[in-house]
């Protein structure tokens, strides 16, 4: 897989953006997605997943109440709508898919090591 993302750039405290997720060749409908942040100089964290079939959602406490995953595997998309970004918020935000796990609401975290395909990053700042 080639994972691309794309949807980042510069917004205001409190502002929305909505990150896209897709892969031109092959069918993404298998795979579990992920979202990860890694903020500057900070290691790579999860934020988000979603089952492959779009039925199973996990957010990380930070994200619950802001941030919104979903998917349209007709489309081979899967996206993060992001409200109320913060400061904190800033950095570059990857997908990524696996066939290894399933995507469980009962989840504590989300770990980078489950995640076999990444695409190249979008840079999001938070900044007024």
């Amino acid at each position: 897989l080639q994972l691309e993302e794309s949807g980042g750039g510069l917004v205001q405290p409190g502002g929305s953006l909505r990150l896209s997720c897709t892969e031109s060749e092959f069918d993404m409908a298998y795979y579990t997605v992920g979202w990860f942040h890694q903020a500057p100089g900070k290691e790579r964290e999860g934020v988000s997943c979603i089952s492959a079939r779009g039925d199973s959602t996990f957010l990380t406490e930070s994200a619950k109440g802001r941030f919104t995953i979903s998917r349209d595997n007709t489309e081979d998309m899967i996206y993060l709508q992001m409200d109320a970004l913060q400061a904190e918020d800033t950095g570059v935000y990857y997908c990524a898919a696996t066939l290894s796990i399933v995507c469980s609401p009962l989840a504590t975290e989300i770990e980078v090591t489950d995640y076999d395909y990444w695409g190249q990053g979008t840079q999001v700042t938070v900044s007024s």
